[in-house]
């Protein structure tokens, strides 16, 4: 990281409002695409998803707990994995505790195509509570775009099609395996509806460690932000699960420099 600009409390003053007029702008902003996606049409779910979960066979009606919304969090595990994939994890590791979105009348849970014994070792592992599903043998995933194999339903991904991806990115013409994505769902009665998935960076205000992040001189460290030079590398160069990084590394004796 190069030099910082350093200035009187008087400089730094003028523009740090200056930032809080574009922060204000950008609240008001979510604010109105926040209300646009509630105002987003539903879908229901006809399909008869079976699920293994904590208590055994489950369908995607289960999942709510006696709730009326339910979020699911689509891990990358699939069934020839022994773990989540770093980036997952990373998610997961910054949900928060679910009592403040049960007081919402709303459920979250994971789910993965992996077999559960294997999500469940992994979940003690991590440290994790949230519920997490296993939806192997289930067309679930395929369903929802987050699981690929174009023998089986054809590849979508982020509202993209296969042309589009291959097109924007060459790697998806052979690409078989599992992504990242959130999914909200809303119950009526015994009636399931879904109301809203997104893949990508549609993420990217779940992760609070991100955002914290944000909030500083140095940002996330990864090569694509601007102003250049804070870091290198994306996310999948750093990231490793918290129980994998090097002591030295996280320690912060001698890495402030």
């Amino acid at each position: 990281m190069s030099d910082p600009k350093v200035v009187t409390h008087e400089e730094w003053l003028a523009a740090r409002l200056e930032l809080l007029e574009k922060e204000k702008e950008l609240t008001r902003h979510r604010d109105a695409v926040n209300t646009a996606r509630r105002e987003l049409p539903m879908v229901e779910i006809t399909k008869d998803y079976v699920f293994e979960g904590p208590h055994g066979e489950a369908r995607l009606l289960d999942m709510f707990d006696g709730r009326g919304q339910l979020l699911i969090h689509h891990v990358m595990f699939g069934p020839d994995d022994d773990a989540a994939c770093p980036s997952c994890s990373f998610f997961e590791d910054n949900v928060g505790h679910l009592s403040h979105l049960h007081a919402r009348d709303t459920s979250l849970v994971a789910v993965s195509r992996a077999p559960l014994p294997k999500l469940e070792k992994y979940k003690e592992r991590m440290g994790w509570h949230t519920p997490w599903y296993s939806s192997y043998g289930s067309d679930f995933n395929y369903d929802f775009h987050v699981s690929f194999d174009a023998s089986i339903r054809p590849v979508e991904w982020n509202y993209l099609n296969y042309q589009q991806l291959v097109q924007k990115d060459p790697s998806w013409e052979n690409w078989c395996g599992e992504e990242q994505g959130v999914s909200a769902f809303l119950r009526q009665g015994d009636r399931v509806f879904h109301t809203y998935s997104c893949y990508s960076r549609g993420d990217d205000l779940l992760n609070g460690t991100y955002n914290w992040l944000d909030l500083t001189a140095r940002g996330r460290q990864e090569g694509w932000e601007k102003p250049p030079g804070r870091g290198s590398g994306g996310i999948m160069e750093w990231l490793r699960r918290h129980d994998e990084y090097d002591p030295a590394v996280i320690g912060g004796a001698g890495n402030s420099g």
